[in-house]
């Protein structure tokens, strides 16, 4: 019971790493506010974790959804220990739209930034003011490692997820300067086999050489686990990481690490 008696709230909850994170918060005893657009899946979730769970439907682009949520949670429960600024896209979920840095158009650059981008930046601003009851509380802003490395295919992507890299050092500062015990560290993780593959993945028979060739650089040679990005994050959520703040940590099977020689068969 890891985190007993915290209060997190998590965006982009309804699937993938979000619901992960939510499921690992819950069962280490925090209260959990599973939040995201997507409502069905969103209640689905909160459901699973039970009575130390509530969904609320929360767009991270809306700064008034930010505002009256946290303002609620404070009514509610009078403090918030933990934000998970996770919701996030690629730019790819309705179809192949150009994002290489010659073809990408303005509006699906910016399309990618405001959830990406905005809307960490609005979760840092609210969570900030919410911990300020309290003076102390744990951010975790969930990048990539496409924000450390370029991605000529995913440009807006990838420029989004540095720059969650670099406003978490910002915040980190700003909190350190304010004289608050409001930490905030970054995620970074490369693969995460996440609903988000399943369409490049595919179910036939192919679907084994598809998950093969998508890691053949990566040195462990397999997809990560959401589960092992949520552990992360409870260790960064936890008092255990009390010294942590404005430092990142990768999941990425050691491909940020170089090159790895061919493993003997």
């Amino acid at each position: 019971m890891r985190l007993k008696g915290k209060i997190a709230l998590v965006t982009g909850a309804a699937r993938g790493i979000g619901e992960s994170i939510a499921l690992h918060f819950a069962a280490e005893g925090a209260f959990v506010y599973v939040t995201d657009i997507d409502e069905e899946n969103g209640e689905k979730v909160a459901l699973a974790i039970g009575q130390c769970a509530r969904f609320r439907l929360l767009d991270v682009r809306d700064e008034r959804g930010w505002q009256k949520l946290t303002a609620d949670i404070l009514q509610e429960h009078g403090r918030l220990d933990i934000v998970v600024n996770n919701a996030g896209i690629t730019g790819f979920e309705e179809g192949f739209v150009p994002h290489d840095p010659e073809h990408t158009s303005l509006a699906a650059w910016r399309k990618v930034h405001e959830t990406n981008l905005d809307g960490v930046f609005l979760g840092c601003k609210y969570a900030i003011k919410a911990m300020r009851a309290t003076g102390q509380g744990s951010i975790i802003n969930i990048s990539s490692r496409s924000g450390i490395v370029g991605i000529p295919t995913a440009a807006a992507y990838a420029s989004s997820k540095a720059a969650v890299r670099n406003h978490t050092k910002s915040v980190a500062l700003y909190c350190a300067q304010q004289n608050l015990t409001v930490r905030c560290n970054s995620i970074h993780p490369a693969a995460i086999l996440t609903p988000m593959w399943e369409p490049m993945l595919g179910n036939g028979p192919d679907r084994a050489a598809n998950m093969a060739a998508f890691v053949q650089d990566t040195p462990l040679r397999r997809f990560g686990l959401p589960a092992e990005v949520a552990c992360v994050a409870v260790m960064l959520a936890s008092d255990e990481s009390a010294y942590l703040t404005g430092t990142e940590i990768n999941i990425d099977g050691g491909i940020l690490a170089g090159s790895a020689g061919t493993p003997a068969k």
